[in-house]
């Protein structure tokens, strides 16, 4: 701990926590990546999880470092607008192993002995929204490196600090990465290999006194949905990667109908994210934090249904819950109109 002193509060959950002055985060905040057709364009969104989380600490008490894809962003210069001395805005780009490095020399020069308490794996992107089939091998990639390997990387990093205060990592995933949802094969692989990881660091750091906690959110809205041009820049990069004979089958109808999708799927996410800001400090400042958390209404029941139904009639339950487009593909749809004549 950096300090031997408890100061013992009650919060939402009942919970005793140590004394938050004295801690130290390091809280990394959500991003996107566009793509251009002349290349890779990585902007930050700075909102959403991580940037709720960094300013609450904050208020807090507690000292925090929040790494931004763009520290001259407007979401940074909103938590530098804070005038919080506690909060410190970090330019980071967790895909860049130098600006790592350069965030761990910055932090471990403010923390020095005492150690850092907490790590709040948080950066990610949902990527193309489509089917398997046509989603782009590098949306595959990206989504690995920056929901994945990014998290990977940050603990191997920081673990030095995090061990001199038998502090806590909390890593935050998705209920994508428990159930396997339509249209969300890539964020869903990315996220599932971040829970397993997450599982086996908690085991394997136990013997350091380290605790690791998974957050796996329901549907909440961030930035994490994106806008429309965006979407334009993903459906021409899919559009570029298929075969004459897929895009035939599936038609270029079908493909612009799944920004509908995203968008619909957008509105029906709860825009409170209190549920996940108060499951990410009871993981980080409980004297007994959950392995597992999962904020939202369907973040539990979800998942349990899936162990406890046969996988054909489950399957038939989450393709309908998560039905969010009524165009189907055009061959498919040339099939129906030629059942009826």
């Amino acid at each position: 701990m950096p300090s031997a002193t408890f100061l013992f509060v009650k919060t939402t959950k009942s919970t005793k926590i140590p004394n938050i002055r004295a801690l130290h985060f390091l809280v990394f905040i959500l991003y996107t990546i566009d793509i251009k057709t002349t290349g890779l364009h990585t902007q930050s969104c700075d909102t959403g999880f991580g940037h709720a989380l960094a300013k609450l600490l904050s208020e807090m008490g507690v000292t925090v470092f929040a790494g931004v894809l763009d520290v001259s962003g407007s979401g940074a210069q909103e938590l530098r607008d804070c005038e919080s001395a506690n909060l410190h805005v970090l330019q980071l780009d967790v895909t860049d192993h130098a600006q790592i490095e350069q965030a761990y020399q910055y932090i471990h020069t403010q923390v020095r002995e005492a150690g850092l308490w907490g790590l709040v794996n948080n950066a990610g992107i949902l990527g193309c929204v489509a089917d398997g089939e046509i989603q782009p091998i590098t949306a595959f990639r990206r989504c690995m490196d920056v929901n994945f390997l990014s998290a990977v990387k940050m603990c191997q990093v920081f673990l030095p600090l995090l061990r001199r205060s038998k502090g806590r990592i909390v890593n935050i995933s998705s209920m994508a990465g428990e159930v396997s949802m339509p249209m969300f094969s890539a964020y869903g692989a990315s996220k599932a290999a971040l829970s397993n990881f997450s599982g086996v660091m908690r085991m394997e750091l136990s013997k350091w006194g380290i605790k690791v906690s998974t957050i796996q959110p329901a549907g909440f809205r961030t930035n994490i949905f994106k806008n429309s041009e965006a979407w334009c820049s993903y459906k021409e990069e899919i559009l570029k990667g298929l075969s004459s004979d897929t895009r035939r089958d599936y038609g270029e109808a079908y493909i612009s109908s799944l920004l509908g999708g995203l968008s619909k799927m957008a509105n029906q996410s709860s825009e409170d994210l209190r549920p996940v800001l108060e499951d990410m400090c009871h993981a980080l400042m409980s004297l007994d934090p959950k392995p597992l958390y999962t904020p939202g209404q369907t973040a539990w029941i979800i998942p349990f249904l899936c162990r406890l139904c046969p996988t054909n009639i489950f399957d038939i339950m989450i393709m309908q819950t998560f039905k969010f487009i009524d165009c189907h593909p055009a061959a498919l749809s040339q099939d129906c109109v030629k059942k009826w004549d």
